[in-house]
């Protein structure tokens, strides 16, 4: 089998620099070798085939179970974080049935029911900025989005519970988006006490700490059931697979975590690259506002939901920075012929988010930010996929639409904004996602009060 091309570079050399800035690396990848590609990792690991030809990521993720099929055993890398039960970390049918289980919650008819949350929590963070003085937007949506997944996930509002667990759930996320713990992830012979040097010890023992909250939550929930609540942890408790069995406690936390962590940085950091680059170009803010203004001081969430060019702007975000920059690996099952290449059983595929997104074949002047390009064509499933695709595609993208959506817009109604600093910001590693460079600095320097509308605007 002859592989795709790629640096000649020692594997520890392409680890280091897979770890630090993966974005620069595949871009070097794909400036020498184009859009097919091979990277060593660690020289007792299979190489790993890098696609990022929507052609080919169309056969890649339509062939899931056949050809090909995306094993949990190469996502264990996040078993120290997830659990051993998480969907992302299960393969074959064990997946197939977390997934089942989990996608109910995330029907579109039940977002309705977090649209509230949403809107709310919002507004109680936002009413604490003062004007006039300066605050880093991203402490701001990520106290969004953990709040909101306290409320809608995990169903706590309030009390010493909730404010323990958000307390240990928050540092938690904070320390596993340093690049230290991802290298730790990836050499699971560090991963122990080394006295002193104890940077794994204090984040078990700080998931352990959540993880008895936790316990102990679904304990008393199972005693004290209660069909009246539609938080995300009660509609799951409820869930029965095909042969009526219930998740355990063990599968319900692992679950619980898969969702934190995978809802609460992607759009916090999805949130903060939208008031940067929304406040960064005038004229996208002013048509943003202009269309938010047409619906009034009390919008309705499903028309908040539709706008057309808020669902352009959000697009562009996920387009132009994806917080996740490649698709779960993929393992060829029977021989495949991939964009010239004869790929024997064994190889790894991955999907590159990023370099799709950024194609200029696709997306002209793609370093630029042009939320235009979502109105004037529709892409296909595999030229735009910041939420993955296939049998591992994203099962909360329409809650984190809904969120990114609403929170936004709560937002820009609410308050005038300014970036304290106006240079550039750029894309850089945060964990396992990716995040600014920078800290982005904001002010508000006014309340804002929604302008009475020419046209009220009901559906879209």
């Amino acid at each position: 089998m002859k592989l795709p091309n790629g640096l000649q570079i020692p594997p520890v050399v392409q680890m280091v620099r897979w770890i630090s800035n993966p974005m620069s690396f595949m871009e070097a990848c794909a400036k020498s070798y184009g859009d097919i590609f091979t990277i060593r990792l660690d020289k007792n690991l299979p190489p790993i085939v890098i696609v990022s030809n929507p052609q080919a990521l169309q056969q890649i993720l339509t062939n899931d179970t056949k050809a090909l099929e995306a094993p949990g055993d190469l996502n264990q890398v996040f078993e120290s974080l997830l659990g051993k039960h998480s969907v992302i970390t299960l393969s074959g049918a064990e997946h197939q049935r977390q997934r089942q289980l989990l996608m109910p919650p995330f029907h579109g008819e039940r977002m309705r029911n977090y649209s509230q949350v949403i809107t709310d929590v919002t507004q109680k963070v936002i009413s604490q900025y003062q004007i006039g003085k300066p605050f880093n937007i991203r402490s701001a949506t990520q106290a969004i989005t953990l709040r909101v997944i306290m409320q809608a996930v995990f169903g706590l509002h309030e009390g010493t519970r909730a404010e323990k667990l958000q307390q240990f759930l928050g540092e938690l996320l904070e320390k596993a988006s340093s690049r230290l713990l991802v290298a730790l992830l990836y050499f699971p012979a560090l991963q122990r006490d080394f006295g002193p040097i104890n940077f794994w010890g204090k984040h078990i023992r700080r998931q352990q700490e959540a993880d008895q909250l936790i316990f102990k939550e679904i304990r008393e929930r199972r005693e004290q059931a209660d069909s009246s609540r539609t938080d995300i942890l009660s509609l799951l408790m409820a869930a029965k697979d095909e042969a009526g069995q219930p998740m355990t406690d063990q599968e319900l936390r692992d679950e619980l975590i898969t969702l934190l962590v995978a809802g609460h940085e992607t759009t916090a950091t999805a949130l903060a690259w939208a008031l940067y680059w929304i406040h960064k170009l005038p004229s996208v803010r002013q048509k943003l506002l202009q269309e938010l203004d047409s619906l009034g001081d009390d919008p309705d969430p499903s028309t908040v939901f539709k706008l057309p060019y808020l669902n352009a702007v959000c697009s562009e975000i996920l387009r132009i920075y994806p917080v996740a920059i490649i698709t779960f690996p993929r393992v060829v099952r029977t021989p495949l012929s991939l964009g010239g290449y004869e790929l024997e059983p064994g190889t790894v595929i991955l999907g590159s988010i990023y370099l799709t997104h950024q194609r200029e074949d696709i997306y002209p002047q793609a370093k630029q930010f042009k939320p235009e390009r979502f109105l004037e064509r529709q892409f296909s499933a595999y030229e735009y996929l910041p939420f993955g695709g296939g049998a591992r595609r994203c099962i909360g993208l329409v809650f984190a639409q809904l969120e990114m959506k609403l929170a936004l817009a709560k937002i820009l109604s609410s308050l005038e904004l300014e970036l304290v600093n106006n240079g550039e910001v750029r894309l850089k590693r945060r964990g396992l996602v990716t995040g600014p460079d920078r800290p982005i600095q904001m002010v508000v320097t006014s309340q804002r009060q929604v302008k009475s509308p020419i046209l009220q605007t009901t559906t879209i």
